[in-house]
């Protein structure tokens, strides 16, 4: 049966079996982890990471974004979760499917090289311990 609504439950691990309507929200893997909201049984995993899934949360309710592209199960359901609603979206085509995750593998690729640009600016930026300590001592 299809969900309309969707309820957090915080975890640590996920549970052995997944309850429709709930979705686990570990902190501690940065995933949600939910039952595909069309009823169809498939657990959907959702890491949480720039250039992926944000969750927020208001202290009551979650919100995801992007959507929801179940576009690797047979069911190719499509959805948004706002303030724990489920808010359904129309299916995509195989174009549209494609064009999507190329555009999630450069937002990904962006990210990293991003992240490392910032890792050698920071280490070119401040000496090593070993300099900073050659300077202390004006070895």
């Amino acid at each position: 049966m299809r969900q309309t609504e969707i309820r957090p439950e915080f975890v640590t691990l996920a549970p052995d079996v997944l309850e429709p309507g709930v979705a686990y929200v570990s902190m501690e893997y940065s995933t949600v982890l939910h039952l595909c909201c069309c009823g169809c049984g498939n657990q959907v995993v959702t890491p949480l990471a720039p250039a992926r899934f944000h969750l927020t949360f208001d202290g009551k309710t979650i919100s995801l974004n992007h959507s929801v592209g179940n576009w690797s199960f047979p069911c190719q359901s499509h959805y948004w979760i706002r303030r724990n609603q489920v808010l359904w979206d129309r299916p995509f085509g195989r174009e549209e499917v494609a064009t999507v995750r190329l555009r999630d593998q450069r937002a990904i690729e962006e990210h990293s090289k991003s992240r490392a640009m910032q890792r050698e600016s920071s280490v070119v930026a401040s000496p090593s311990w070993f300099e900073r300590v050659k300077q202390w001592f004006r070895v």
